[in-house]
């Protein structure tokens, strides 16, 4: 049995991360992201979970494909790009809430939730769009320092194995790592 895949492109992720994935001039077939290490699927028919890529795969690659084959079988709508874009998420402008919808509300996510928001306010970084999502998930935040807004990792802000965090805050600039170390004291221990 053959599989026939269309050419297709990946585009310009949302503030989510999602990658949406797109053929012809500007036709979305899907949009792909990862979760907690799996990579996920959403179409006009719903969410699939393809998993973790074997090894050597690229997650995106994976779904990228998958997507494609799904609608050159018929079982893909494709929608339009500009459809897409207008239906991806904004940032809050408030409260934001402690878990990402995502996240089960466990008594260890909730604890971790509260320690992350403690340490994105010690670091100086506000959350601009959805509670915690986990400590390896894509997190858009906002730098209280300079202004700037992207995805972030809880992962890469808390610290390892008693150090502190890295003073670089993120792509773009910043104020400066020794600016940085100057006004949030997490980073001068």
């Amino acid at each position: 049995m053959s599989t026939t895949t269309l050419p297709f492109r990946i585009g310009e992720p949302d503030i989510e991360c999602r990658y949406p994935v797109i053929i012809g001039k500007d036709r979305v077939i899907g949009q792909a992201f990862r979760w907690h290490r799996d990579w996920l699927v959403v179409t006009p028919e719903g969410e699939h979970n393809l998993r973790r890529p074997p090894v050597g795969t690229k997650g995106i690659d994976m779904a990228a494909t998958f997507l494609a084959e799904e609608y050159a079988a018929g079982r893909v709508t494709a929608v339009a790009l500009e459809t897409v874009l207008a239906e991806a998420p904004q940032p809050l402008h408030g409260p934001v809430p402690l878990l990402h919808p995502r996240m089960p509300a466990s008594p260890r996510n909730i604890a971790s939730a509260k320690t992350a928001f403690a340490g994105l306010t010690e670091h100086r970084w506000r959350v601009v769009l959805h509670g915690f999502p986990g400590s390896d998930n894509p997190w858009y935040l906002r730098c209280e320092l300079c202004g700037w807004s992207g995805v972030r990792y809880w992962s890469h802000h808390r610290g390892r194995n008693g150090n502190p965090p890295s003073p670089y805050r993120h792509d773009g600039g910043c104020i400066g790592e020794d600016k940085v170390r100057e006004l949030i004291p997490a980073y001068q221990k």
